[in-house]
């Protein structure tokens, strides 16, 4: 069938057109034209429901950056993971203390105990408001003698504010050192009676005199003034050296970093309570001190031991007020100041003296 189009007419309006179909012409009209909007429409999609948004611990919802910082956070959980267990391990580890065999290697008795000692002579290295005398004059001012069960070491008490020379400068003391030097080793030291007082630095300790602190220190018996807090056993050496890790031990640790250049050169060491030195320890009669020295020790885990303490002497001494009895005085519960009190006190030290057994050294054989 075919179709034919009128002319469009020029006003608004019904329209008409023609139709012609076989049986001849129809004529049509119809009214006006539908309107169609310009504007778009917004028709609702066919078979399509709205879809709800992902939670944010969804990993399809995450974009790059999200991404990026799981996969950072996880390498690092893994890192931790990996590395406190280690770490842990490392700080709870112990030296190896495999048992050595010893054998007596050297010995300090009897009457002749002085014998293998050089006494140090002149004002002290520390500070200390002390002579140290030569054996002459501490034999003289009877400073030290030994008979067959005991060698004595002590102040003198002789020198008083009346006297010509006094103790303005400082008071008479003994200071003794090995002439034998050791690395490693088993330490036997009889001690029978601790220094004390106020005012008072004792020492039994071990050193090498000519390269401090490179060769390291070892305090085995040391207090200050009434000494009612304990022995304190204590390290120095150089940087390097510390005891931050797991110890085994019955008294109380103190500070962790030996190096002697920090803390004022407190070392790392340990205080024991206050039946291990002064008037307690002393009526009780006394005791046998040991002290290993061995590369495994004290303990190594962090500490090099072989490289930080070396040709070590045993030295004795007792020292007065000084870099730390000097500091403490005040707060021990002294009279007066601390070189004053020891000047014009000499009766303040009849107890400021060293009873020594015997001491003994032996080597890992």
């Amino acid at each position: 069938m075919g179709w034919e189009n009128t002319p469009a007419q020029p006003k608004a309006g019904p329209t008409s057109f023609n139709v012609r179909d076989t049986d001849g012409p129809v004529e049509m009209v119809t009214g006006p034209p539908p309107y169609y909007s310009t504007e778009p429409q917004d028709y609702p999609r066919r078979n399509m429901r709205s879809q709800p948004a992902l939670p944010w611990w969804n990993p399809k919802s995450w974009r790059k950056r999200t991404w990026a910082i799981v996969v950072i956070a996880f390498i690092i959980i893994i890192i931790v993971a990996v590395v406190t267990p280690v770490e842990v391990a490392k700080a709870n580890r112990y030296p190896n203390y495999t048992k050595l065999n010893y054998a007596l290697a050297d010995e300090y008795s009897g009457t002749t105990f002085f014998d293998k000692f050089n006494y140090f002579v002149g004002y002290d290295p520390a500070q200390g408001f002390v002579h140290y005398v030569p054996e002459a004059q501490a034999t003289q001012l009877n400073l030290t003698y030994a008979s067959e069960d005991s060698a004595i070491i002590r102040v003198d008490t002789s020198v008083g504010p009346q006297s010509e020379p006094d103790a303005s400068t400082g008071r008479f003391s003994v200071r003794i050192e090995s002439q034998a030097q050791y690395d490693n080793g088993l330490f036997i030291f009889d001690v029978k009676h601790t220094p004390f007082g106020c005012g008072t630095w004792p020492a039994l300790w071990l050193v090498d005199p000519a390269n401090w602190p490179d060769h390291g220190e070892i305090d085995v018996m040391e207090a200050a003034n009434k000494a009612t807090d304990g022995n304190q056993m204590t390290l120095h050496t150089t940087d390097g050296c510390s005891m931050d890790v797991k110890r085994i031990m019955s008294d109380s640790g103190l500070s962790n970093d030996c190096h002697n250049a920090t803390d004022n050169n407190a070392g790392c060491g340990v205080r024991g309570d206050a039946a291990t030195y002064g008037s307690a320890y002393n009526d009780g009669q006394g005791g046998i001190i040991a002290m290993e020295w061995r590369n495994e020790d004290f303990p190594n885990t962090n500490c090099d031991i072989g490289s930080h303490f070396k040709n070590q002497s045993i030295i004795a001494n007792i020292d007065l007020c000084g870099q730390y009895a000097g500091a403490l005085y005040a707060s021990s519960g002294c009279p007066s100041n601390c070189t004053d009190y020891v000047a014009n006190n000499p009766e303040a030290f009849t107890d400021a003296f060293w009873e020594f057994g015997k001491f003994e050294v032996y080597k890992a054989t």
